[in-house]
């Protein structure tokens, strides 16, 4: 093996790993409910505290709390609208992620049968 393509594997093993790295970031943060919830909510548009906070049912604080650590990681967005803040998901690669979440939920509660 040369030693090009010696360091274009180790570039590309180093991306996987930073790949998987980064995927499993954003999963361990859609493993808490409140936030997992909350990116429920945002997936079907954009919100702010107060009703994001009634869609998730746990106190203002903490939801205000999830939001920044959502926000912080890039999951999601806000802009100003007057003196409130409207939250959204980044893209909807994220929508996605946690509709199959809930779909394999579904699954395992109504012990429905595996499919593609």
């Amino acid at each position: 093996m040369s030693a090009g393509t010696h360091l274009a594997g180790a570039q590309v093993s180093q991306e996987r790993g930073d790949r998987l790295e980064t995927a499993a970031s954003v999963l361990a943060l859609l493993a808490d409910r409140t936030r997992l919830a909350l990116m429920e909510r945002l997936g079907r548009g954009e919100a702010d505290v107060t009703t994001l906070t009634e869609a998730c049912g746990a106190a203002r604080p903490s939801v205000s709390q999830h939001l920044a650590k959502l926000r912080l990681a890039g999951l999601v967005t806000t802009r100003k609208d007057g003196r409130r803040v409207v939250y959204a998901l980044r893209h909807g690669h994220l929508r996605r992620l946690v509709d199959e979440a809930l779909n394999v939920a579904d699954h395992q509660l109504g012990s429905l049968p595996p499919h593609d």
